[in-house]
């Protein structure tokens, strides 16, 4: 059944009504612990919500009624079906877009939620700038000893993500270059990796600054390093991808010989071949350029750490990592 056809909206508005999750329970009820981390996750300095009579802040509502990664007990199978039938319509990508909540009375430490939800809404397929595909809303009810204390709407996207050309591949995103960082660029540009230093207390420091964080000094000139370091620490992109990039990718904190670190790709062995400790040196690399950059793109030189061939039996390949 092909996505956007009368068919499959049919199908997909017979869910409209089913139970997503029927009496679930709330996996804590509602305490301190949770509203002070959240409060200071949110800078919120309200009163209301420390001391013996504390209460919850209202937008915690949901808070209360997430299962965590192993779910509720009170969920049913409607919602995985629906999701199932728009991922064989080509529908693979999901995006929240927004919520709705009302509150009917504040919640207190002690208090036990339990909860129902339904899938209140299926739209028609609608095209938007991510993708073609249907927006599903849930509606859940909070109660408290019965009493109805809240209820969360809750929207999301699931669509057909939209796919470009190979000619129209986009560009990498450009640094933000400012009057602090501009001698960095410079540097890059030239083919040079350039360290700040202080010229006060001598330290050096990146990502470059207006002020030494040792001293505070506004003095400083630049040291060029030798571009030789270590992996101090690393991640490998999978998802989401992000146009210009091809998941999966090392992305590593690079520990220069000189003291300082900073955040590049890893380069020269496949991503699942990285390893902290890896000595690595810079080189660097020019993109956007060639038969298939953008029309009237310019190129991009950015610094890059590749692995230093034979260390620790690692053995230099341009196949995987080339895709960073």
């Amino acid at each position: 059944m092909t996505e956007g056809s009368d068919e499959l909206t049919a199908r997909l508005r017979g869910y409209e009504g089913q139970p997503a999750a029927v009496s679930g329970v709330g996996r804590d009820p509602v305490n301190l612990p949770m509203i002070r981390h959240w409060c200071e996750a949110m800078g919120d300095t309200d009163p209301a919500y420390r001391g013996p009579d504390a209460v919850a802040p209202p937008t915690m509502l949901q808070a209360w009624t997430m299962g965590g990664l192993s779910g509720h007990l009170g969920r049913t199978g409607a919602y995985d079906e629906l999701m199932g039938l728009l991922d064989e319509a080509g529908c693979t990508s999901v995006v929240a877009t927004d919520c709705e909540q009302e509150y009917l009375r504040l919640l207190r430490p002690g208090d036990e939620v339990v909860f129902d939800t339904v899938i209140e809404s299926v739209s028609e397929r609608k095209t938007t700038k991510l993708g073609a595909g249907h927006f599903v809303t849930t509606r859940t009810d909070v109660r408290v000893g019965g009493d109805l204390v809240g209820t969360h709407r809750f929207r999301i996207l699931k669509y057909a993500p939209r796919r470009r050309p190979p000619a129209d591949r986009p560009r990498r995103p450009r640094p933000v270059v400012n009057r602090d960082n501009a001698g960095f660029w410079e540097g890059v540009a030239e083919g040079r990796l350039l360290v700040q230093r202080c010229t006060g207390c001598g330290t050096l420091r990146h990502p470059w600054l207006p002020g030494c964080n040792s001293c505070g000094s506004l003095d400083w000139d630049t040291v060029e390093s030798s571009g030789e370091g270590t992996v101090y620490s690393y991640v490998v992109m999978h998802h989401p991808p992000f146009p210009a990039f091809d998941p999966p990718y090392a992305v590593g904190l690079i520990e220069l010989a000189e003291g300082v670190r900073m955040v590049s790709n890893v380069v020269g062995v496949p991503y699942d071949k990285v390893r902290i400790g890896l000595p690595v040196r810079v080189e660097f690399r020019r993109y956007d350029e060639g038969a298939g950059a953008p029309a009237g793109a310019d190129a991009l030189t950015l610094p890059v750490f590749r692995v230093i061939e034979g260390a620790e039996g690692v053995q230099g390949d341009d196949g995987p990592e080339g895709r960073v």
